[in-house]
């Protein structure tokens, strides 16, 4: 039998790669490895609609167990790989088994930074967000009455916070910075979501120093602040970015930088490996970036999967985000890295509005709340590389789909 294409990790890129792998009719066999016990699942539903209690489990798969056996896949699960031997092309598991390799895609994801132990970080009550597990043991701690603290005012605090108070938590949030989403949106998007969570009952909290979470009857009971502040909290999510796993790369000696380097075929410098998702740094407008978001999981999975077939493609997509939030809808397209300038459209709801980001004159990237035509219309001039002026964007009078079919 030939070395299979091995695959470690089964998040979204290896779903990917599988599908347009087994849809192009490439013969060489897959072994797909993951250190869960499932098949590769949607991850974003977790803190929305799976947390609520609203999407059952079965619904997160991407697809089915039953269909990679039928499509000859073969998998396993509840096993970790601890060593690539590069000369020889062979992983190995943590049980021993030494397994032959054709090519290799790390799939290996990211995972949650998490306090530092001194900080409380490792008592009882005290959660992280990334797989089914942990929200599976969160869950039952999600009831009405309870306080939830939250440590990190990003997309996934905030989400927690939003189904913290459908489900009737009161919802406390620590922000370090000076206000949330600092990192990532611009202040316009900030304030929105603010108010948002303001509205519906979240106490958020900027600027916010922590010391340490406090412990009573041998597990969390609050956070003590830099001010004196004791904060009282029956259960802690924190959320305060994620890592990528490059250990294993790093180990076998591939340039690792803050993710595992990759370039236009997110091939590493070993020929014979190929990184995606999470993991991966690659360069985009002259910046090497990694990305945290299923669309660029999927697409670099699939480019892997047209590369091995023989396909002369580069990874290009436009990077495209999305969060639920009550009833708002975030969209995101494009990357608003090294912006000099925004600009706000209102939408036709007061509920409804667009933050625009510019680098001079050069449209970059679209943050839209409820208007999902700011974001249609945002993603085609990107994508076409059109550059409405500041001043037709603010204008609501302006139509934007003239703009962007021009």
């Amino acid at each position: 039998m030939p070395a299979p294409v091995v695959i470690v990790g089964a998040g979204q890129a290896a779903a990917s790669f599988i599908s347009r792998h087994v849809a192009l009719g490439n013969a060489t066999p897959l072994l797909l490895i993951g250190n869960e016990p499932h098949p590769p699942y949607q991850r974003p539903p977790l803190s929305k609609k799976y947390l609520l209690g609203q999407l059952e489990r079965e619904r997160l798969f991407i697809r089915p167990l039953e269909w990679y056996v039928a499509q000859g896949v073969a998998t396993r699960f509840n096993t970790r790989v601890v060593e690539i031997r590069r000369a020889d092309k062979q992983v190995v598991s943590a049980d021993g088994d030494v397994i032959d390799y054709d090519k290799l895609i790390l799939c290996t994801g990211s995972r949650p930074r998490k306090l530092p132990a001194e900080a409380g970080g490792n008592l009882p009550g005290v959660y992280t967000l990334r797989d089914i597990g942990d929200i599976d043991m969160m869950s039952t701690e999600f009831q009405a009455g309870r306080r939830l603290l939250i440590v990190g005012g990003g997309y996934i605090g905030l989400e927690a916070a939003a189904v913290g108070r459908q489900l009737g938590l009161e919802v406390t949030l620590l922000e370090m910075a000076d206000r949330i989403l600092q990192r990532v949106a611009a202040d316009a998007t900030s304030s929105y979501f603010r108010k948002l969570h303001s509205d519906h009952g979240v106490d958020i909290r900027e600027s916010a120093r922590m010391l340490r979470l406090l412990e009573k009857d041998g597990r969390v009971c609050g956070a003590e602040m830099e001010s004196g502040e004791v904060i009282a909290a029956d259960l802690v999510l924190v959320g305060i970015g994620a890592s990528p796993n490059v250990e294993l790369a790093t180990a076998a000696g591939l340039d690792c930088d803050n993710g595992i380097c990759v370039n236009e075929i997110c091939q590493t410098e070993d020929a014979n490996i190929f990184a995606a998702g999470d993991c991966s740094n690659f360069t985009r407008d002259g910046r090497h970036i990694r990305l945290e978001s299923v669309q660029n999981a999927a697409d670099q999975g699939d480019l892997i999967a047209r590369v091995l077939a023989g396909e002369d493609v580069t990874y290009t997509a436009l990077p495209w985000f999305w969060s639920d939030q009550y009833d708002c809808k975030l969209q995101i397209v494009g990357l608003n890295l090294g912006h000099d300038q925004t600009v706000v459209r209102h939408g036709a709801s007061e509920s409804s509005m667009s933050v625009w980001y510019y680098r001079g004159e050069r449209l970059l990237a679209v943050d839209a709340m409820n208007d999902p035509r700011a974001y249609a219309f945002g993603s085609k001039m990107i994508e076409a590389g059109k550059n409405p002026t500041q001043q037709q964007v603010a204008d609501p009078a302006t139509d934007l789909k003239a703009l962007a079919t021009a």
